[in-house]
């Protein structure tokens, strides 16, 4: 007799998990409407619940419009569709014990396993706090005391004795049996890898069994390289934000060849509109447009590359030398205390975008007789070798945190090569709370030219979009 409350009870709970989820995506800076919400319902009845990983599939196809969220996604509907509840059902195992099991499914790349595995040693390794009440998990106890990467030696040596036996040398094949070495570290490398994410993702389901999955969700999940702080980013999140930039610059170049083709109509021209309309009694039945002739215009970066603020300008060189088709000319300048170009460096960099912040600081000339950063000296000298970089069609971008370390800003430089711009903006990668505080001086120079605050990748993109000239 309550079968049919049963059933609606179910449907609502499911219809709650589902909202859940997109609610989280969004806070993570997803964007998904309606219709892809009303899509992801009817992928969940048509692939139902008991295929997780088609569901999973389903449901991204739906509500993602690119690759770039998809890792957010993966911790989020591990949260909302998880694999199941509690834990495996065993008490604490022994480490040893764990550990050589884990060896054996990393030789053999058994990816069930793998995931049991990695629930037993949550379960039995991860565990904290002093009463039931209280008790977490954590993945970063939990890999501290398994040691996975310890274990690359022992893979390799079983993955070799499953294969025949086969060493590095062997035939006079000494190149090539180093190099199968490589791949096979590189190969057994991932699956450890691999196995951390499935450690983390048990860590999350269960913290979010006692503490609710909405506030995991929104506090646990680590979020999509473009929504990472540039001054904090490690080097994994570089390099996945690297790989962004084509994409990125493929996009804005669409909106500003949409903005230029608005610009090249022109405004109204007023005398010709009514020189015009006397042919049809006075009435301006076709207006006439002022016929521009937009010229591309020019682009000079100034990039501080010192210190942590370097992630942030490498990134914005490799966008703009992306979209440099956009432009009649760009010019790239690097600094600490002293000034260089680099716009040979840069072009030369699209090959190997990872490797152009070390390619610079080997090549340019950046520090004189310290190493700290000093904008006043880096400007001036700006100004004094390269001031004809700037003209009347030049649009100017500074790149850096504005931290003098208590030297001359030298306001003046500034002052004239803005007057000389045509624009002249600062992108700044530190919050605007900080702005002034310690060696800061960011309020000086924003009295002089417009400052923005930039901190992630989204943002940046967004400022490019609509601060790039057309």
């Amino acid at each position: 007799m309550s079968t049919g409350a049963d059933a609606g009870a179910g449907l609502a709970g499911l219809a709650d998990r589902l909202t859940g989820l997109v609610g989280a995506l969004r806070a993570h800076g997803v964007r998904i409407g309606t219709g892809e919400t009303v899509d992801a319902g009817r992928a969940i009845e048509a692939l139902g619940l008991a295929e997780r990983e088609p569901l999973r599939e389903g449901l991204a196809a739906t509500l993602l419009h690119g690759t770039v969220q998809r890792a957010v996604f993966d911790q989020v509907f591990d949260l909302y569709f998880p694999r199941g509840t509690g834990g495996p059902g065993t008490g604490p195992g022994d480490r040893d014990e764990l550990r050589e099991r884990l060896a054996a499914a990393l030789a053999d790349d058994d990816t069930a396993l793998l995931r049991q595995l990695a629930a037993e040693a949550v379960n039995g390794l991860g565990g904290y706090g002093s009463s039931p009440g209280s008790d977490g998990w954590s993945s970063y106890q939990t890999l501290d005391r398994l040691r996975p990467q310890t274990l690359l030696a022992r893979v390799r040596a079983d993955v070799r004795a499953r294969d025949g036996g086969g060493g590095s040398g062997g035939g006079g094949g000494g190149g090539g049996g180093e190099f199968t070495d490589r791949l096979l570290d590189d190969e057994i490398r991932r699956r450890i890898e691999a196995f951390r994410g499935m450690v983390a993702a048990e860590a999350r389901r269960r913290v979010a069994e006692r503490r609710g999955r909405d506030e995991i969700a929104r506090r646990a999940v680590a979020p999509s390289a473009d929504r990472v702080d540039f001054l904090f980013a490690g080097r994994d999140q570089l390099t996945e934000l690297r790989r962004t930039v084509q994409p990125l610059a493929r996009k804005l170049a669409t909106r500003l060849a949409a903005r230029r083709r608005r610009a090249a109509r022109g405004t109204i021209d007023l005398r010709r509109t009514l020189r015009g309309s006397l042919s049809t009694g006075g009435v301006p039945m076709r207006p006439v447009l002022r016929r521009r002739r937009p010229v591309r215009p020019e682009l000079v970066l100034l990039c501080d590359v010192s210190g942590s603020v370097s992630g942030f300008s490498d990134f914005t060189m490799l966008l703009v030398q992306a979209l440099h088709d956009q432009f009649s000319k760009v010019r790239v300048f690097a600094f600490v205390n002293r000034i260089d170009e680099v716009t040979g460096l840069l072009e030369h960099g699209r090959a190997d975008p990872e490797g152009l912040g070390a390619r610079i600081r080997a090549e340019a000339t950046l520090t004189g007789w310290h190493g700290s950063s000093d904008y006043g000296m880096a400007l001036g000298e700006f100004a004094e070798r390269y001031g004809a970089a700037v003209g009347p069609r030049t649009t100017v971008f500074v790149l850096g945190d504005a931290r003098t370390n208590n030297l001359d800003p030298n306001l003046a430089a500034v002052r004239n090569l803005a007057r000389q711009a045509r624009r002249f903006y600062w992108l700044n990668p530190e919050q605007r709370s900080l702005w002034g505080t310690g060696d800061s001086a960011a309020p000086d120079y924003a009295e002089l030219v417009e400052m923005h605050e930039c901190r992630t990748a989204r943002q940046l993109s967004g400022l490019i979009a609509r601060l790039l000239p057309v």
